[in-house]
Parts: structure tokens; sequence; C-alpha cells
């Protein structure tokens, strides 16, 4: 997009100077006037701002979640105060620090200056702006309430954000462990375990089982370390690639929320976010089928996607929520009840909420205990490595002493 310099009054007379990227110099001028400033000259800006835009666009950087919460709860305060909604995000554009960012609020900017509605000028974003995201201001948009999904949207994905630091907080120092572990042996059977067997060689006598086998591991890794290695990679790699297919991903997502110590959290953290967005969506009074979909899309697990888009067939032939829930087997006893109750008094979205809170504050308190579990294991691990190293490399040693002795 072309970048325009200009000179321009304010609403004292004061002077002021700037650039701003545009289709056109009516474009520039039209967000002047809107913006309160009498434009005077406006002319294509050359030069280090070109060098600029085109560095920025070779290294784009990377808009984070942090960035698209601080644009919501900045949303909310411009719409809540009755400000308009091109004059809202032009100003955003302008004092937002994140180039990537600021340059698609002047896309989202252009596209509203084409005639485009707000949600559909978002969605044109689909890096930036999730379909949840785009879905709940279409939302917004339509009921006239933009302001409350704005503030809506940003402490749903605070908190999402919080957990799932916590989740990442709490591995971080089993995850630790275990690659030190890795590297340890790695190290012992590269070079401490060859630099024994020279001394093992010389007794002359029978070696204990547990020194051969780690001899016959030690000699087996250093001769085929580049195999090992390359399949280690291989293996990473290809891992990496099944996950990112559809059958891959599927498959990982169902296996996440059995794994041992963190599928309990990862379930329940799953029904913590089903139960926060489907209470929005029927709060904001989306249509049950649409809410499904837009619920089902943004919980990012194809495997529960699936179960919770299959309900729409039994809603669509007239069955209950409950009942087509039930049917899925992904709900535990405390949502269905809710459900059940919700239905019959008219406030789902209300008891789904109370759920809500209730799984994320479970969530929190197993992700405090998570790493007081994982750690007995670790020091079991840790002590059976010592173990075997101890039987296979000082035992011989004792032997020795024992026949000089003698």
């Amino acid at each position: 997009m072309p970048v325009y310099q200009y000179k321009a009054r304010g609403l004292r007379g004061d002077a002021i100077k700037g650039t701003m990227e545009a289709v056109s110099s009516d474009a520039v001028a039209a967000q002047l006037l809107e913006g309160g400033m009498t434009p005077i000259d406006i002319s294509a800006a050359r030069g280090a701002a070109s060098k600029e835009i085109k560095l920025s666009e070779l290294f784009p950087e990377k808009v984070t979640e942090t960035d698209v919460i601080q644009f919501s709860r900045q949303m909310h305060s411009l719409t809540k105060a009755g400000v308009p909604m091109l004059s809202a995000l032009h100003g955003l554009s302008q004092s937002t620090k994140n180039t990537t960012l600021s340059e698609t609020i002047r896309n989202v900017t252009t596209s509203l200056e084409a005639g485009r509605d707000l949600a559909t000028a978002l969605s044109e974003q689909s890096k930036i702006f999730s379909l949840f995201y785009v879905s709940m201001v279409r939302i917004g948009e339509t009921t006239g309430q933009l302001d409350k999904i704005f503030v809506q949207l940003a402490r749903y994905m605070d908190r999402d954000k919080r957990t799932r630091n916590q989740i990442k907080s709490a591995l971080r120092y089993p995850s630790f462990v275990i690659v030190a572990i890795m590297i340890a042996i790695a190290i012992i059977n590269l070079f401490v375990i060859p630099t024994f067997a020279g001394i093992f060689a010389k007794f002359g006598s029978e070696l204990p089982l547990a020194t051969r086998i780690l001899l016959g591991v030690s000699d087996f890794t250093v001769a085929n370390w580049p195999i090992l290695f390359g399949i280690i990679i291989a293996g990473i790699f290809g891992t990496r690639h099944y996950i990112h297919t559809d059958e891959g991903r599927y498959r990982w997502d169902k296996y996440k929320l059995k794994l041992p110590l963190a599928g309990e959290i990862i379930y329940r953290a799953t029904l913590a976010r089903f139960a926060r967005l489907f209470s929005m969506t029927t709060q904001a009074g989306v249509p049950l089928i649409t809410a499904l979909t837009v619920v089902a899309k943004a919980l990012d697990n194809t495997y529960v996607e699936e179960r919770i888009l299959g309900m729409q067939t039994g809603i669509e032939r007239g069955e209950s929520i409950t009942r087509t829930a039930a049917a899925t087997g992904m709900f535990d006893a405390l949502v269905m009840q809710m459900m059940a109750v919700g239905e019959e008094t008219g406030s789902i979205d209300t008891l789904l909420a109370e759920v809500a809170e209730f799984y994320e504050a479970e969530v929190e308190n197993d992700i405090e205990k998570l790493s007081a579990r994982i750690e007995p294991i670790l020091t079991v691990v840790i002590a059976g490595i010592v173990l075997v190293l101890a039987l296979g490399v000082f035992l011989p040693m004792w032997n020795l002493g024992s026949v000089m002795n003698k």
C-alpha cells in the first residue's frame, strides 16, 4: 500500500506533519478530516520511509495473543465512548506499536471504507482474528452490543492465555529434567563407559551381567551414533508432519485427553472452554446450530469438534440439547446435570457460565499439583539410572578390589 506524507492543521490551527498508508491521497484526506484535521498538502512519500516499509515486509512482526487482547480492550473503550468506528480504527492504527497489527488495522479500515461491515473486514485478516472472534463481532454488530462483545472477548482470551501459561510453567521443570537425563545418558554411553571398558578388559575375569549389558549398549551407541541420531531427527520431524495431517491431528487430539497426569487437566480445560464459549454465544442470542459450529471450531481439538458438530443432527431432528450432548460421550455428570436444569428453566447460558468457573478453578488447582505429581516419578527414574550405573560400573571395580586384596 502506498505511503503518503501530509501537512495539516489541527482544531486550534497548529501545524501537523506525518505519514500515512492509504490506497490514494483522497483516502488520506478523508481520514484526516475524520480525525478533525484540515489537510493542506498530501504527497507520495519516498526514501527512508519506503525502505522501512520494505524491511517490515521482509521481516514482519508477529502478532501475539496479548496484542489482540489489548486491541479488544481498546475497541471496547472506544465503542463504549461512542467514537465512530473509522475514527477509532484510524487512531489505533497510529498508536499500535506492533507494525503487523497496525498494518492489519489499516487494512480493516480500508475494507470499512469500501462499504463492508466490521466482521467481514476482520474475517479478511484470518491469520490474526479467529473464526470465533469474527463470529462474536458479527453478533455484536447485529445486536448493537459491540462494546460488550469486545470486553467479553478480551476477558475470555486473557483467561484462556493465563491457563495455558500455567500449564507451560508447570511442565517446564519436568521437561528440563527429562532433557538433562537424556543428555546425561548420551554422555555416559559415548564417553564414560568406553573409558571403563579398557580397565575392565584387563581383569581377565567374567564381568557381571549389568556391566556386560552396559558395555554392549555403549559399543552399539558408539559404532552407530550417526544412524541413531538420524533416526531420532527423522522420528521428530516425521511425527510433527503426521500431527499436521488431518488424520494425525485427530488421533493426537484424541490421545491428548488420555495422557497420564496431564490428560485429565486437558479434558477439564476443554470442558471449561466449551462451557464458557457456549454460554457467551447463547447469551448473545446466537441460534443454537450456529453457536455449536462456532464453539466447536474455537476449541482447537478436532476430536472434540467432531463430537460437538455431531450434536447438530440430533437438534435438527428436534431432540433436546441434553440428549444430544449425552450421545457424544464427551461430557461428565456435572455438565449434563447443569444442561438439563438450564433447558428446563431457560437459563442454560447462566448455568454453563457457572460450570465454566467451576472447571477453571479445578484446572488451576490441578496445574498447581501437577509438578508435585511428576517429581516423584522423575525421582524414581533418576534413582533407577543411578542404580544401573552403580551395578554396571562400580560392581566390577569392587570385585577388582577384592581380587587385589587376595
